[in-house]
């Protein structure tokens, strides 16, 4: 009779359960959230997914154009892109929070760096650095046969942004811009080169593992403003805008401005996500550099982070 008992409470505490759930699911349509094309924002967005998920929310994964997305999230086609990179991104997360059909859901607790990045064995050859000038002397340094006796500037992917080739101009440097197709094939280029002590210039980023396991230093350009982006006579070229080194700062979360009245639940748990650079960068590094697959990181992550994200949920 006590185990029948017990199994009956168990039941009715399922079914309690279930019901709370069902009550706290707003709508079963899914939350529509942007995949990218570089490992930390494939990890960031299936750990939010999941974490939706154990809340009872359904979930999709839409692949986007990084800056593109903006026009899905206005119109509701796309609800949610989990990193808009303060370094990159904001002129167009501001223009679109500026209509009202995007809001800024706040930072993802990550904070962002992206800059031109050289190895440490390049300052023989340049002695200047990191000072941006140095690279007025000692542009051929880092040509190749392809750009001599211009420098080559490895640029991420074009969809990323940047705004390098309108700052190679504003700065008069005598570098070629050459974009990767992919964030695989831009820390390609650097492992080919690093082997080699080749010459290298390329766009790194923070979080990522690619500072930790080389020895190098990002280039200081003058200090970035958003009037040396806006106004071509602010800064050290008084003719042209973008004669600066990109804005540094959080990494934010960025909704469809409708998610929050169709999915209040879930926009009060994307709003307490927070992650930091230490956990991504090392959870890139398990991807890129072991072979691990996404999934399994994530599943990894979820499961030692049981507590944080349930809190989260509960709030």
């Amino acid at each position: 009779m006590r185990m029948r008992t017990a199994r009956l409470g168990a039941l009715t505490l399922s079914l309690m359960t279930s019901v709370s759930m069902a009550w706290a699911v707003e709508s079963t349509d899914p939350i529509k959230l942007t995949l990218h094309d570089w490992s930390g924002q494939l990890i960031n967005t299936k750990i939010m997914g999941n974490i939706l998920k154990e809340a009872g929310y359904n979930v999709e994964y839409v692949q986007a154009d990084y800056i593109a997305q903006f026009a899905g999230l206005k119109n509701g086609d796309l609800h949610l892109a989990m990193e808009i990179w303060e370094t990159t991104g904001r002129e167009a997360l501001d223009e679109a929070t500026g209509t009202g059909k995007v809001v800024n859901v706040g930072e993802t607790g990550l904070m962002a760096i992206e800059e031109w990045w050289y190895p440490s064995y390049m300052k023989d050859r340049c002695p200047g650095l990191p000072n941006w000038e140095a690279l007025k002397d000692c542009a051929e340094e880092f040509s190749t046969a392809e750009t001599a006796p211009y420098g080559r500037y490895v640029g991420g992917p074009v969809t990323w942004g940047g705004f390098d080739e309108e700052r190679v101009e504003a700065l008069e440097l005598d570098f070629e811009v050459v974009h990767a197709g992919t964030d695989a094939a831009l820390f390609a280029e650097l492992e080919s080169a690093y082997q080699r002590e080749d010459p290298i210039m390329l766009w790194v980023y923070v979080p990522h593992w690619a500072p930790a396991k080389y020895d190098g230093e990002f280039v200081e350009f003058p200090p970035y403003s958003a009037e040396c982006y806006a106004d071509p006579s602010v800064g050290v070229n008084p003719d042209l805008a973008y004669d600066c080194g990109k804005p540094r700062g959080p990494i934010w979360k960025a909704a469809w401005s409708g998610l929050k009245e169709k999915w209040p639940g879930a926009y009060d748990v994307i709003e307490a996500y927070n992650i930091s650079n230490e956990e991504m960068s090392a959870m890139v590094g398990k991807v890129d550099l072991e072979g691990v697959d996404i999934d399994t990181v994530v599943a990894d992550w979820m499961k030692t982070n049981k507590d944080r994200w349930s809190g989260w949920i509960t709030q």
